[in-house]
């Protein structure tokens, strides 16, 4: 049966329209291969932490975690052994404890000694006044005595009396005159320290209240070096306390906590086992999980530090929710070689960071895709 006229024509007409309909295509850029082109894709990777003792070795004495353990950030992993610690820190304790005795009793020394020198200034005081009286009874004394040795003086002259009579009354009056000197010395130590007019006024009145005392003055500089004691002893216990919180702290680092949620993926070393400072005993994959894709620099522009991307699993249904951290220079192997016919220059990668929220049945390894047609800043 012959095939119509019309027929033909219209065959014609729509293998033209698809000849020049998938020549469209190509030029635009939709073809199959272009678009398989464009796909970004990128493994999902965890970022991992080999976690160590800060700054402390020892002996293991507990073991925490066993491998593929989900953990939160400060559960328990491993203790080492603290009792070189514990007696370090009873010890230091107990040192505090008799410094702040020492200071106390001293502070309390003190205080009292103080009080006992204001008694003392105060008995002072009055002793300088018994004193200053017994010169005043011992000054009248000689007066009477001086008088009574004139007055005999002058009878012996007139032969009134005998010599042995003369001799008792010179007697008296010379020990008078000594008894003076002997107060006047006594009462002269007694106020040593003390200014000119200080002891004018005491020899007008004979009140002492107010004299500066050497006595007294050094009494009062001893005093003052116990302060020097309690100081030096405050300082001593300052330092033993920044020693204790140390050893308290280092008690601290000698149990390992998670520095974050995430899954034990390793547990390198057993309990018993003697470690180093530093020594890594735990390798964590935490909860940072990203992927790379690289693009070429005609496509860089779109984005920036902080973008959306949404990728796809072929596994889920539901998009990768991620955001860019960082966008560098891609390594040379990664630029795109532009020997194509059209005889483009070739480009240069860039290689872009994708951080991503862990979601329900994601999993670090999966394989995430990009259509960097959809990218956007």
């Amino acid at each position: 049966m012959e095939v119509s006229q019309k027929t033909k024509r219209t065959c014609i007409i729509f293998l033209g329209l698809l000849i020049v309909g998938i020549l469209g295509l190509i030029l635009e850029g939709q073809d199959a291969i272009t678009i398989a082109a464009a796909k970004k894709a990128g493994i999902l990777t965890s970022e991992q932490v080999n976690v160590a003792f800060q700054r402390v070795g020892g002996r293991i004495v507990k073991k925490g975690v066993e491998e593929s353990q989900l953990v939160k950030k400060g559960d328990i992993l491993m203790e080492l052994d603290s009792k070189d610690t514990d007696l370090a820190i009873q010890q230091l304790e107990t040192q505090i404890a008799e410094i702040d005795a020492k200071i106390k009793q001293n502070s309390n020394g003190v205080d009292i000694n103080y009080k006992k020198t204001d008694t003392k200034q105060q008995q002072m005081y009055h002793e300088i006044e018994q004193q200053k009286n017994a010169l005043n009874a011992a000054e009248a004394s000689f007066t009477e005595k001086s008088l009574n040795n004139d007055r005999m003086k002058n009878l012996l002259a007139s032969g009134a009396i005998s010599e042995s009579e003369y001799d008792v009354a010179l007697m008296n009056y010379n020990v008078a005159k000594a008894s003076v000197g002997q107060q006047r010395s006594a009462l002269g130590k007694m106020v040593t320290g003390s200014s000119d007019e200080e002891k004018s006024v005491l020899l007008s009145n004979g009140s002492a209240n107010g004299m500066n005392l050497d006595v007294i003055d050094n009494d009062r500089r001893d005093i003052d070096n116990q302060h020097n004691v309690v100081a030096q002893l405050i300082h001593q216990k300052e330092n033993l306390i920044v020693q204790l919180e140390m050893k308290k702290v280092e008690k601290e680092r000698l149990t390992l906590r998670a520095p974050e949620d995430g899954k034990i993926l390793k547990v390198i070393v057993k309990e018993g086992e003697q470690i180093a400072a530093g020594s890594p005993v735990v390798l964590l994959e935490s909860n940072r999980w990203y992927y790379d894709i690289y693009l070429s620099e005609d496509t860089i522009h779109k984005l920036s530090e902080g973008s959306e991307v949404i990728g796809t699993v072929k596994s889920l249904k539901e998009p990768v929710i991620g955001n860019i951290r960082y966008i560098m220079a891609a390594p040379g192997f990664a630029d795109l070689k532009m020997s194509r016919e059209k005889g483009q220059a070739d480009l240069t990668s860039f290689q872009v960071r994708i951080y991503v929220t862990p979601m329900e049945n994601l999993l670090p390894g999966m394989t995430i895709e990009v259509n960097e047609n959809e990218l956007h800043s």
